[in-house]
């Protein structure tokens, strides 16, 4: 990719947003409140149904009939695979760039094609079919097994709404008292398969649309009773945000990095020689009524990651499993060798034994009404950016739920 190219929309060089990224979403206004998609560029939208007659008129962007631009989601722009990215890329780059680009120098037409993102309401991006969130940090792993099982036992095998606060008392119901985060990563589905046929790790990739920020809020004093022998279930099922902007991988390739080292080594399956591990730094901010300024507290990086998205895909469809386009595949915690890089309170506050310093006598082991958390995450290989934008929430109050007793 050309380090030097440059869009004749002004972007800062500090933007997420530069013309080396052009992450899609889906946006409406309250001039124009029909969903539309769009692509980000500095501080504007690009919508590409303001242009998809004029310049994404292929008939390689048709699905059954009509335009994927004229959708109100990007499933159908992600189930056309790679050629048709690819396409779609390049001429967004051109006009965007070009000197004689028909966009440039089209007023009316520019007028028409972007939106302030500071006037724009963003939608999710996708349709998601179905969601599957992994557990690919090997540093999280431990961290967690020793602060339930010691150290010695920290990595076992895997065994086959309400705490338990008081081991001698019965469970209740009720609020949690430990709402967490999880710092996380997601990837969005392009083409899928068909049922009973498994996606081969050499042909993963071109099933992998693009990436997005995650935070899979988490409730652990929910899910440390319902853990046991179940799984996780009310703890996780509550809510999960996603940043707007999908960053596609073309914009990701410049920022490769080895994969990590796996031992013992995998079954064939699993094996693939070339990288597909990303940098990617990531930062998990924190604000809330007792903390007026945004605090970072915690930076860790996708590179960290165990286990690559080409393999998470292979294995997931390995026995038949059919994935489609827009089903989202999670990254599992992120978290980094340091303790600065755990990428969830309860390691951060080594399950609130080690409640965190923010200073002025204010600490946190879990999660207060009225607290924002905000993830970031962005690449910078020193000659240009790339960011991912912003995947936020505030913690509300809980619904008080009135029981009738039998």
């Amino acid at each position: 990719m050309d380090a030097t190219m440059r869009s004749f929309v002004p972007v800062d060089d500090s933007s997420d947003f530069t013309i080396h990224n052009l992450p899609y979403g889906v946006f409406s206004t309250s001039a124009n409140p029909r969903k539309r998609i769009g692509v980000a560029i500095g501080d504007l939208i690009l919508d590409l149904s303001a242009i998809r007659d004029k310049f994404l008129n292929a008939s390689s962007f048709v699905l059954d009939g009509q335009s994927v631009f004229s959708q109100t989601t990007l499933n159908g722009f992600m189930s056309l695979g790679p050629a048709a990215w690819n396409a779609a890329r390049k001429t967004i780059q051109e006009l965007l760039t070009t000197e004689k680009s028909a966009l440039r120098h089209d007023e009316d037409l520019r007028f028409r094609a972007f939106a302030k993102q500071s006037e724009a309401r963003m939608h999710l991006p996708a349709d998601i079919g179905d969601y599957t969130d992994f557990y690919s940090s090997k540093e999280h792993a431990e961290n967690v097994g020793e602060m339930f099982r010691g150290k010695a036992n920290a990595l076992p095998p895997n065994p086959n709404g309400q705490t338990h606060p008081q081991e001698d008392q019965p469970p209740v119901f009720g609020p949690s008292k430990a709402l967490d985060i999880e710092l996380e990563m997601a990837f969005f589905i392009g083409p899928g398969n068909t049922l009973g046929t498994p996606i081969p790790i050499e042909k993963a990739e071109d099933h992998i649309f693009g990436m997005v920020l995650m935070n899979d809020w988490s409730a652990r004093d929910i899910q440390k009773w319902e853990y046991q022998p179940l799984g996780p279930f009310l703890g996780k099922s509550f809510s999960t945000s996603i940043s707007p902007w999908v960053v596609p991988m073309a914009a990701l390739k410049p920022f490769l990095v080895d994969n990590v080292s796996q031992s013992p080594k995998v079954l064939p399956y699993l094996q693939h020689q070339d990288q597909f591990n990303f940098d990617i730094e990531l930062e998990v901010l924190l604000q809330g009524s007792d903390i007026p300024e945004p605090r970072i507290i915690s930076k860790s990086n996708f590179k960290h990651m165990y286990w690559t998205m080409k393999q998470q895909l292979a294995h997931h469809t390995s026995n038949g499993c059919n994935v489609r386009p827009g089903d989202l595949l999670g990254s599992g915690t992120i978290s980094g060798p340091t303790k600065d890089s755990r990428g969830s309170l309860l390691e951060l506050s080594w399950g609130g034994k080690a409640p965190l310093d923010l200073g002025n006598g204010l600490t946190r082991a879990y999660l207060k009404d009225d607290d924002i958390v905000t993830l970031k995450g962005y690449c910078d290989n020193g000659k240009y950016r790339i960011g991912f934008g912003t995947c936020q929430g505030k913690i509300l109050p809980a619904t008080d739920f009135k029981f009738t007793s039998c």
